[in-house]
């Protein structure tokens, strides 16, 4: 079948992007993928599977039930938690294999009061708050704490790290304490006997900006997707990974001095040759896009007009002989033109992360992999090539 509005994924560049990855930190280093609010939009259960079978050793998600979603698809790679969770969460995290982000003494005893009756001890991760002061352990705070959570009996601290919050800016001295304080707290529990198997502070930024915050493990997610905070930022030849197309589902002439979409903000000053193309903001198009963004059309840049709605929005095809059904590209390439996701972000006045996580379910993602379609996912379930996915 047909979509009117997809997400295309390809598989091939992602794949390309942890092997890149993998150059730049070495064969040493284990890649934990952050795939975390449905792998950045792009969809976490074909995406995980890419990714694992391209060298990604752990995965990371936010919630508990970002990480049953990939248990049920039959991942079995080590799975992080990479924000708190709560007290009432504990059992399934230990029935679902996940490993919690602990950063509270009373979560930490109610988990090793738990995992005695599992039989096996509880591996965690701790976050150490070096600068960015949105979760973890104070660092100051972070010897006595790791300290007592390391003694405590069916608990095991597999793994510490720090997150960076300006690895994206000129800050570069900032970035550079940040490691200092936590590498100093790793010595100083390394000289008590204390050592963690697994300890990360590099995201994608730092993963290409700063080599010695590598450690033993780094924590990709944009630029598996192939994507970085600021476009200028070298991002090493990843390669973008999505691309987000919907089609002209109706053309029509209006006049000159008819007014567009809803609150009439755009008048035209000619006869003008209008198509509705089937996305809007309910698919997860911002609004801001609205009398100021472009779409591809046939190889061209043609203007979006009027507002975007919900479901539909309207573009100026006067200098493009379209017909219904043609495609058109939000973001990505068509032709020997192309709108990247920095370009979307930019109009948007955000990063191209929230472009991406913000495209919902009702878009179909498909998959393609050396130019096949390898199966898509939609908001009725997976589907497969032989169900008819047609582009």
């Amino acid at each position: 079948m047909e979509y009117p509005t997809w997400a295309e994924i390809d598989i091939t560049a992602l794949k390309s992007n942890v092997r890149r990855t993998r150059g730049i930190v070495g064969k040493d280093i284990k890649i934990l993928l952050t795939i975390k609010a449905d792998a950045y939009g792009h969809g976490s259960r074909f995406v995980a599977r890419a990714a694992v079978s391209a060298g990604v050793d752990v995965l990371g998600v936010a919630t508990l039930h970002e990480g049953i979603e990939l248990r049920n698809a039959d991942v079995r790679v080590p799975i992080v938690i990479l924000s708190p969770s709560l007290k009432s969460e504990i059992h399934e995290i230990l029935e679902h294999g996940l490993i919690p982000t602990v950063s509270d003494m009373a979560f930490a005893k109610a988990l090793s009061a738990t995992a005695e009756r599992f039989s096996h001890p509880a591996k965690i991760h701790v976050e150490v708050d070096t600068g960015m002061t949105r979760g973890g352990v104070n660092a100051e705070e972070a010897y006595d704490f790791l300290r007592a959570v390391a003694a405590l009996g069916a608990v095991e601290v597999e793994g510490v790290y720090t997150h960076f919050p300006a690895t994206y800016s000129e800050d570069r001295e900032f970035t550079m304490g940040q490691v200092e304080a936590f590498k100093g707290l790793l010595d100083r529990l390394g000289a008590d006997g204390i050592t963690f198997p697994l300890v990360h502070t590099a995201n994608s930024a730092a993963i290409v900006e700063y080599d010695s915050s590598h450690l033993n493990m780094v924590r990709p997610g944009g630029m598996i997707y192939g994507m970085l905070p600021r476009e200028d930022i070298d991002g090493k030849g990843i390669k973008p990974v999505m691309s987000l197309k919907s089609r002209v589902v109706n053309v029509k002439t209006a006049r000159s001095g008819s007014t567009v979409s809803y609150g009439r903000t755009h008048r035209l000053e000619k006869d003008t040759r209008v198509a509705s193309v089937a996305v809007g903001y309910g698919h997860g198009l911002s609004r801001a896009l609205s009398d100021r963004g472009s779409f591809l059309v046939r190889g061209k840049r043609v203007p979006i007009i009027g507002r975007v709605t919900m479901d539909v929005t309207l573009i100026d095809t006067s200098s493009v002989d379209v017909e219904v059904g043609d495609e058109v590209v939000i973001f990505g390439k068509q032709g020997g033109s192309e709108i990247s996701v920095y370009e979307v972000a930019a109009a948007c006045q955000t990063i191209p992360y929230e472009v991406t996580c913000g495209i919902g379910k009702r878009v179909p993602r498909v998959y393609i992999e050396d130019g096949k379609i390898l199966g898509a996912m939609t908001l009725i379930g997976e589907r497969l090539p032989r169900q008819q996915i047609c582009l």
